[in-house]
Formats: C-alpha cells, structure tokens, sequence
C-alpha cells in the first residue's frame, strides 16, 4: 500500500486530498500545526477508510517544522509515495502595508519548504524508480500582483523546471493552480469573501479530484475547471502592463476586506 504525504492536512484542499487519497486506499502522513485537529482527522480517515494515518506536527515557517518533514520524507523504511505540499496562507494588505516578518514567513512557507521538502521526496523517489509531488500554488501566479502571486509563481515555474530534470527518473511533480476555493484560507487572513461571484468558488473535493487525474496523465500543470482556464487563456493575451492595472482592482474588489 502507498503512502502520501500531505502538509497543511486539516483544512480546505490538504482536507480534500487526505479525504480523496484514503477512499482511494492510500496511507496517509498527516502534517500541520494543530495536534488535536491532526488526532481528530487520522482517526476519522482511520475509522472510515481502514488506513493507517500518521501524524507530525510541523509548522513550516520554522527550521525546526521544515526538518522534521524532511526527516520524514527521507525516511527509507517508510517510503512516501506522494508529496502533497499544500501548506500556505495570504496575507492582508498591499505591499509596505505587510509587516516584513510577514513577507518572510510567507516565503519561508511558500518557497523554502516547498522547495527542501520537494528535495527530500524526489530524491529517495528517484532511487526507487517511482513517486509524485503535486505542489499547491495558485491562478494568482498568472497575475503580477503582490508577494502571494510572487511566491506563487515561483512554485510553478520551479516545480515544471525540477519535472524537466526528472523527466526520465519515474518521478512526476505538477503544479496546481486553483482560483477561488471555500477554505478557511480567506478567514485567517481577514479577506472578505461576500462579494465574491457564485460562479468563481471552486469545490475543494472536485478540483482534488481533477488534479489527480492531472497527475496520472503527466502534466506538470493543472488549473482546475473550465472557468479558470478559460479566465488564464485570456489573460495570457492580455498586455503585462494592463493586466497589472486590473489585478490590481480586482484584487482590492475580491481581496481583503
């Protein structure tokens, strides 16, 4: 039986994919910051699904939360199948309105861990000949528009160049890109969600599907739903200046609040 690794387990898209991977029989190593939310999921998934979910607090804006997933990735007598790196967090407020300590843990999040944790996986992966990591990144990194987009960004263009270097190693990593998802994402940040359309809310459970079957046929990049990939087709047509301008004002008409 495999084994996924999932950071950011307890809430919104890391919930779906634990949710998802257990139906489908996988074992699951449940990562996040809240020991008794953590306790609370592995026994549900336990109970409900027959697998064996283990638990490791870590929280990856600390050396400390980054080694010790590393540790466990690179574990050879409990090998992880499957990376799911999807912890992450917004941050409210423009640019010189974010405290700078802020603007760090968000990249010590987005950037470092993804990229040390994406590190540890691949590389006992590779000696196996097998393995995955879908890293959780956003439409945000499409559009030039603060230090999440940034980051976001970033997480795209590294992990479609790490999945060139491995191309021929058996190993598969992807991007994925979702819009808009019913998480507690929004309110630990402090955004405002109620004037956000209907129709640009995505189902946490459908996309994790989608995006698996994304994994499965190779492609380094999933964006989830019509919608969204019909919204970054255009906005690849878009001038980069103009693109800029209407971010921007919908940022401040969808964003925080």
């Amino acid at each position: 039986m495999t084994t996924a690794l999932i950071t950011g387990s307890t809430a919104g898209i890391g919930a779906a994919f634990a949710r998802r991977l257990a139906a489908q029989g996988h074992n699951l190593v449940l990562v996040a910051r809240d020991t008794e939310r953590l306790g609370e999921q592995a026994t549900e998934l336990h109970d409900r699904h027959g697998i064996e979910a283990e638990v490791l607090r870590a929280d990856l804006s600390t050396e400390e939360g980054i080694g010790a997933v590393e540790a466990r990735l690179a574990d050879a007598r409990h090998p992880v199948d499957l990376l799911v790196n999807n912890a992450g967090f917004g941050n409210k407020g423009r640019f010189l309105e974010v405290p700078m300590t802020d603007e760090l843990t968000m990249l010590k999040v987005h950037v470092e861990a993804v990229l040390r944790l994406t590190a540890a996986a691949t590389g006992s992966m590779r000696s196996r000949g097998r393995g995955g990591v879908v890293n959780v990144a956003s439409v945000a990194a499409f559009l030039p528009r603060g230090t999440y987009g940034a980051s976001k960004a970033w997480v795209v263009q590294f992990t479609q160049g790490a999945a060139r270097d491995l191309a021929d190693s058996g190993v598969r990593l992807m991007a994925l890109c979702p819009g808009f998802v019913r998480t507690e994402f929004h309110q630990r940040a402090g955004m405002g969600t109620d004037n956000i359309p209907n129709w640009m809310w995505l189902d946490a459970d459908k996309l994790v599907a989608e995006a698996l079957a994304d994994l499965a046929r190779g492609k380094t990049l999933s964006v989830p739903d019509p919608r969204y990939k019909a919204l970054m087709g255009v906005a690849k047509l878009v001038p980069r200046g103009l693109l800029g301008g209407i971010s921007s004002r919908t940022g401040r008409k969808y964003g925080p609040q």
